[in-house]
């Protein structure tokens, strides 16, 4: 099955049109809201109080800027309405206990274009890298994101048809939407789309909850040594335009490296993964075991510690996920050599009851390298027990 919004590009564009199309479904403004971001607020001043009394902006990080100035009771989570409008901004969330609540996820766009290899300064040797490139960075606990679109809008496929010797082609693809920090814990999204190509949502902090929404990417775009649930969520593997790898593979959804003492990491319930029209029938692994280079005592390497764990239940799985389920990793050795990592012994790769074209025809087959959890094993894998007991409960109910 094809994703049903794939055959039209994500620009900004269909953005626009999409705002026509669907005014009809946005949110009211929430009776809590504290804060309104609102394209036709056209003051540079650092705050403005309209006539409903509340601090108006022009831009979400002017919003973030402003409630870190203040400092609230302990407990109080902060709401910030974001009208529609498309917001070309990076946003960094530094701030403890606030919910983003966009007026419609198709309506409602976060958008940046930093890459991994782009130079910091125009004379400087320094780059970005993978880690400072999200559209939004979350630094916060208890941050939660609805009904918002995030988009890395680098050009990945642009650069990606250009000749190898092409001067103007770059490298460091890597261009990330939205990442949690490595102190970032109990973030939620609700109905969230993030769209990207090469590492889309780079999950490093402790507890995540992904409900509803979309997560578009290629390689390795759902990554990172997080532990998060993803319920009822639309994963898109996005179209290649160089044929892919030497193995045919034109994609591998996650990348986890989930570290050995954590007993869960991505987790997906209910998902559906699905793909853009060109995407070829088994051209995506369902994964592939990152051990990220990491500075020790005795040198720089692959972090052995790094054992990603990736598990799909109850999941829907289109036609293009290879039956060989997940594949191998490159990384570096003490002595500086590289090498594949095994994704069923250096791994914890697993599934149970996936459905589709891309479910696995023979259980049994020795070409299909995945753990299959049974009744029992499954049941372990619930969102309290995954999420360690922690339940969101800072949404208004007015839209919950």
């Amino acid at each position: 099955m094809e994703f049903n919004k794939a055959r039209v590009s994500l620009s900004l564009a269909f953005v626009l049109l999409a705002g026509i199309l669907f005014s009809g479904l946005s949110a009211a403004m929430p009776a809590t809201t504290d804060v309104v971001v609102a394209k036709s607020h056209d003051s540079d001043d650092d705050s403005d109080v309209s006539k409903d009394a509340l601090p108006h902006f022009n831009s979400v990080s002017q919003a973030v800027a402003y409630i870190a100035s203040h400092k609230p009771q302990k407990d109080k989570v902060w709401t910030v309405f974001i009208n529609e409008g498309i917001y070309r901004e990076r946003v960094v969330i530094n701030v403890d206990n606030v919910h983003f609540v966009g007026q419609s996820q198709e309506t409602t766009t976060i958008v940046f274009n930093r890459y991994a290899g782009q130079q910091v300064a125009e004379n400087s040797q320094e780059k970005w890298g993978t880690r400072r490139t999200a559209t939004v960075e979350i630094l916060g606990d208890n941050i939660t994101l609805e009904n918002i679109t995030i988009t890395n809008d680098f050009d990945y496929p642009g650069n990606e048809v250009k000749a190898k010797d092409d001067p103007t082609r770059l490298s460091g693809t890597q261009a990330v939407a939205l990442k949690t920090d490595v102190n970032s814990d109990r973030t939620y999204l609700k109905n969230v789309a993030l769209w990207g190509y090469q590492d889309t949502l780079y999950l490093k902090g402790d507890r995540a909850l992904i409900e509803g929404g979309t997560i578009a990417g290629h390689i390795d775009f759902i990554f990172g040594e997080g532990t998060a649930f993803f319920e009822s969520v639309s994963i898109v593997s996005r179209t290649r335009y160089s044929g892919g790898d030497g193995e045919g593979l034109t994609g591998y959804i996650t990348a986890p490296s989930t570290h050995l003492q954590r007993p869960y990491g991505l987790t997906f319930n209910n998902c559906r993964l699905e793909r853009e029209h060109g995407v070829p029938d088994e051209s995506v692994a369902l994964g592939r075991p990152w051990h990220p280079t990491t500075t020790f005592s005795d040198g720089r390497y692959a972090n052995p510690y790094a054992v990603g764990k990736t598990t799909f239940i109850n999941t829907y799985m289109a036609g293009h996920i290879i039956q060989k389920r997940w594949t191998t990793m490159g990384g570096t050795t003490p002595s500086g050599t590289k090498r594949p990592f095994n994704p069923h012994t250096e791994a914890r790769f697993s599934e149970y009851q996936s459905h589709g074209e891309g479910a696995p025809k023979a259980v049994s087959s020795p070409a299909i390298n995945s753990h299959f959890l049974n009744d029992k094993n499954a049941a372990f894998y619930t969102k309290e027990a995954v999420l360690r007991g922690w339940v969101p409960n800072n949404i208004p109910n007015d839209i919950k």
